[in-house]
């Protein structure tokens, strides 16, 4: 699979690396091609840069983990995303892409038929670097309407190590998994336990 990559900071360079692993071929798209933060990827195999129109042209799937208010610049360079699979993995906690109230809302306004899914957002970047514990890999959560766009989520998240990616529903759904993003932090960093750490759901 052909994958574009926008934002190649910890969570972009981390899922960049597992997805090349599995054999995946990936576009990072970056503003500056001589000057961006992960350049130390294109030593791995499978791995590439390229504007982000060009990384975005040559790929079925789009992973975005910018910041927020960088939302409107990335899909001005995107150019046509029609028929794109789009993976939101961003988080609005400490800024957002107003007017809108999250990157998943804005990203459904202003891409045209484009397939959104949210995902990859509620953990660590070290637990997408190696989802594996003592008591088995950790599960990814998704949220959307585009039923395609979460088989291939899917997929990702398997591909990733995770141990399933589990689907919180419809599009109405994925302001909850900004929520859900919310408790890991809380966690993780406000009460102390530490970033390694993550969910999983066991069923009896």
């Amino acid at each position: 699979m052909h994958i574009a990559i926008i934002g190649t900071g910890n969570v972009g360079g981390a899922l960049a690396e597992n997805w090349a692993k599995a054999g995946h071929r990936i576009h990072l798209g970056v503003r500056d091609l001589d000057n961006f933060k992960g350049k130390e990827l294109l030593e791995l195999p499978n791995i590439s840069a390229h504007s982000i129109a060009d990384a975005v042209a040559a790929s079925e799937v789009v992973l975005i983990a910018a910041t927020p208010p960088a939302i409107f610049s990335i899909v001005e360079q995107m150019g046509d995303a029609e028929g794109k699979i789009i993976l939101d993995a961003m988080n609005s906690v400490r800024s957002g892409p107003e007017p809108f109230a999250n990157t998943f809302d804005a990203l459904k306004a202003l891409t045209k038929d484009a397939q959104i899914v949210k995902c990859f957002n509620t953990t660590g970047f070290e637990n997408m670097r190696d989802p594996m514990y003592p008591g088995g890999a950790l599960d990814m959560f998704m949220a959307g309407s585009s039923e395609k766009g979460k088989q291939v989520a899917r997929q990702l998240a398997l591909d990733a190590g995770f141990a399933e990616c589990w689907d919180f529903g419809g599009d109405d759904k994925a302001a909850l998994l900004e929520q859900f993003a919310l408790c890991w932090i809380n966690l993780a960093i406000m009460q102390g336990q530490g970033r390694g750490i993550g969910f999983k759901v066991l069923r009896r």
